[in-house]
């Protein structure tokens, strides 16, 4: 069993067990998290939009940490510009514990 989860504006596949890192959540490590659930695929089939509402993904938040860096560089020829700059996005990793009806 899988549902599709939504978290911001963003959608992802959540099964039980399964680790998944969101965008950053404010939620310290150890708290529980319920996520709206978009889709529901089981035995029975796909469950889509009102059927899929009925039911809630409950996770734990496992850590609190950063993607590695992404290093961004602008460059212009012949004119001597060059800037160089790094990001670091911040996650919170959530391991899923259930997938259930409300």
């Amino acid at each position: 069993m899988y549902a599709i989860v939504e978290n911001g504006s963003k959608q992802y596949k959540a099964e039980v067990g399964s680790v998944i890192k969101f965008e950053k959540l404010n939620a310290n490590v150890g708290d529980k998290v319920e996520f709206p659930v978009l889709m529901v695929s089981d035995e029975s089939g796909v469950k889509l939009a009102e059927e899929a509402k009925a039911y809630k993904a409950v996770g734990e938040v496992t850590e609190q940490g950063k993607f590695k860096k992404v290093v961004v560089y602008k460059y212009k020829a012949k004119k001597n510009e060059r800037k160089k700059q790094g990001h670091r996005q911040p996650f919170t990793a959530v391991k899923i514990l259930e997938i259930s009806a409300k």
